[in-house]
């Protein structure tokens, strides 16, 4: 039975792969600059032009990478949350993690001086500072000391912590620059902004430490999935181990809407995609999650600056119109 499922990941895997280069290629071809597939191939291996390898070096594939590194970090949070939750309707962006890394963000970008060579290094701290003391807000208001960490309540407290730090945000750029407004309604809106290279070796180092140390931490989370009686009854320290994966959901998810904008749905899909095609085991269960993730974000991006208007449509919406009917029918179905 697990030499089965072994093969089910490995295949699904390998196809989700795929999967991924196909929208990777589709991507690089499409655009409002002119570079078609027939020029691809020369391009990649430095025989196109100087237009076209400017389009391709540094225009799209730095944001290709960032949109698919956010996606897989922000389902790789949601996964975590979910099972540390026990709450299939969990993600950092409906339970106001996102909205708690934005608000420091754009405090950060407000008012503090900007070095040019060190931002994109600097906002994924910035965003873990703040996102952590509102994750360490919501957890204490949804813990009660009779019944442990309450599912329901975590929600409920999340999504009041989300909209009270949206409207916060907002009332921080009522008397900015329009320069600086313009970047915060981006932000919210979920559009991908972090569009350079140096965003991309900013938020890689995250996930090459978080994925593996959450898959490190995979039998843990399988106890916490389950009841509090069942983890106190094998002896595992259930605040402890929570706290600990708390930490590194914070992480990944602030490291992600940092260059990604306040993103959600996406942490709250694809787990439950990965958890129906492979099982509830968390060690299989966290790479195809983060692999789905990653190629749903891409095409929502793919989708949305290809759309017919001016600018295109951020990613965040374009993941809203299928994210928020899928939350709905979870809600009415749990």
């Amino acid at each position: 039975m697990k030499t089965a499922k072994k093969s089910r990941q490995a295949i699904l895997m390998i196809s989700l792969t795929v999967l991924i280069l196909i929208t990777i290629i589709i991507g690089m071809g499409l655009g409002p600059a002119s570079l078609s597939y027939d020029r691809l191939l020369p391009t990649l291996l430095g025989n196109g032009t100087f237009p076209e390898s400017f389009v391709l070096f540094d225009v799209r594939l730095p944001r290709i990478a960032v949109t698919l590194l956010a996606g897989m970090a922000l389902a790789l949070a949601g996964t975590i949350l979910q099972g540390i939750t026990r709450n299939d309707l969990t993600d950092p962006g409906i339970i106001g993690i996102n909205s708690g890394a934005g608000l420091g963000i754009a405090v950060f970008f407000l008012f503090m001086p900007i070095d040019a060579g060190s931002f994109a290094y600097a906002l994924p701290l910035v965003g873990f500072a703040s996102a952590l003391v509102t994750a360490m807000l919501i957890y204490l208001f949804s813990y009660s000391k009779r019944y442990g960490l309450q599912p329901v309540r975590l929600v409920l407290v999340g999504v009041g912590f989300s909209m009270a730090l949206s409207g916060l945000m907002i009332v921080l750029i009522s008397s900015a620059d329009r320069e600086k407004v313009d970047f915060i309604a981006k932000w919210l809106a979920g559009n991908i902004w972090g569009t350079d290279w140096p965003f991309v070796l900013a938020l890689l180092p995250w996930i090459i430490i978080i994925l593996p140390f959450t898959l490190y931490m995979a039998n843990r989370l399988n106890i916490l999935a389950l009841s509090e009686e069942v983890g106190v009854g094998i002896g595992v320290q259930l605040t402890r181990d929570r706290i600990i994966l708390l930490v590194a959901a914070v992480a990944i998810a602030a490291a992600a809407v940092s260059v990604s904008g306040g993103i959600s749905f996406v942490g709250l899909m694809a787990p439950h995609i990965a958890r129906s095609l492979v099982g509830a085991r968390h060690q299989y269960v966290l790479p195809v999650a983060s692999l789905i993730g990653g190629w749903l974000l891409l095409l929502a991006d793919t989708i949305g600056r290809n759309i017919a208007t001016a600018d295109g449509l951020p990613a965040g919406i374009v993941v809203a119109f299928i994210g928020a009917p899928y939350f709905l029918y979870l809600l009415l179905k749990k």
